[in-house]
């Protein structure tokens, strides 16, 4: 194969002989040289023509895309952390609801409230005609922890509420427990009333400060109210005696027993046994001599035993 140059450069003609080897290597290089100028050529014309886009701006693209995933990806973790802040919150109120539940049925308890009036057992009954949302008024994750924030408020003002309602039950309570009221023997029957009469002994009128109960010796005597024992042995006139005081300037006086039960400084609840019932001291027979004091005055007790009826 001969291959024939012409050129200004050259003068005359020149020729060359390709045959084998060199012949194909030749075309080899001549066709590479032309692909690779096509392949660049193209490549640039489409970088700058072709799409319009060029490499910066692909960069740019790519950075906001990332940008754009890495705020999906905080705004998902803000949300699953709204979402367990609300699980959270929603058993706390309503471990919340259960304890003031509980508190509800002891104050109905202690209230004496009847039946059916507070159930804190179902769901409270409500009505009411509703309003339609405007259209495309879905509630949002912000609002739903406003409205739970609300509930919460409204749980501690009732809670407060019950609480205080709770305190002033048990200091009626309390005053209920130290005031005495009701009858001091269980058995027996008014042998003698608070004022004049005429002295079993000597047969002259005199004073009497208390009221008598009639009844069998070792009858069990029992106390009107709380207090503390502040006197427990023989007494002049008296004969062996208990005297309580519960407070707000209230004393009882439980007299003419056989044994006492009880000791100075024992705190007694109402209705415990403090004495059995005897004939000790200026007694005419098995009786109780039972005086009520209030401020150091000895008052009449048939008030305070009469009271427990009401």
């Amino acid at each position: 194969m001969n291959v024939v140059i012409f050129g200004k450069g050259f003068g005359t003609p020149r020729q060359f002989s390709l045959s084998g080897l060199r012949a194909v290597l030749g075309i080899a290089a001549v066709l590479g040289i032309v692909v690779s100028v096509g392949f660049g050529g193209g490549y640039w014309y489409s970088a700058k023509t072709g799409s319009g886009v060029s490499t910066n701006e692909l960069a740019d693209l790519a950075s906001e895309l990332q940008q754009q995933r890495d705020n999906i990806a905080e705004i998902r973790q803000g949300n699953e952390d709204t979402l367990d802040a609300i699980a959270i919150r929603t058993a706390q109120l309503s471990a919340r609801v259960i304890r003031l539940d509980a508190l509800g049925r002891r104050l109905t308890e202690m209230a004496d409230i009847k039946d059916g009036e507070f159930d804190f057992d179902t769901d409270p009954a409500m009505g009411g005609p509703e309003e339609p949302m405007s259209a495309g008024s879905n509630v949002a994750v912000p609002e739903v922890v406003d409205a739970m924030q609300s509930l919460g408020n409204q749980l501690d003002n009732r809670e407060a509420q019950l609480n205080v309602l709770e305190s002033v039950l048990m200091n009626q309570n309390l005053k209920e427990r130290v005031y005495p009221q009701g009858r001091p023997v269980g058995a027996g029957w008014i042998s003698s009333y608070f004022g004049r009469r005429t002295d079993p002994f000597t047969g002259k009128p005199a004073n009497h400060t208390g009221v008598d109960f009639a009844g069998k010796k070792g009858a069990e005597i029992v106390a009107v109210a709380d207090g503390v024992v502040v006197w427990s042995g023989d007494r002049y006139g008296y004969g062996i005696m208990v005297e309580i005081n519960h407070g707000s300037g209230y004393s009882t006086r439980y007299a003419h027993n056989s044994k006492n039960l009880v000791s100075v400084g024992d705190e007694v609840k109402k209705g415990q046994v403090v004495a059995l019932m005897g004939e000790t001291g200026r007694a005419t027979g098995p009786n109780l001599h039972f005086e009520v004091l209030q401020n150091g005055s000895r008052v009449n007790p048939v008030k305070f035993i009469r009271e427990s009826s009401k």
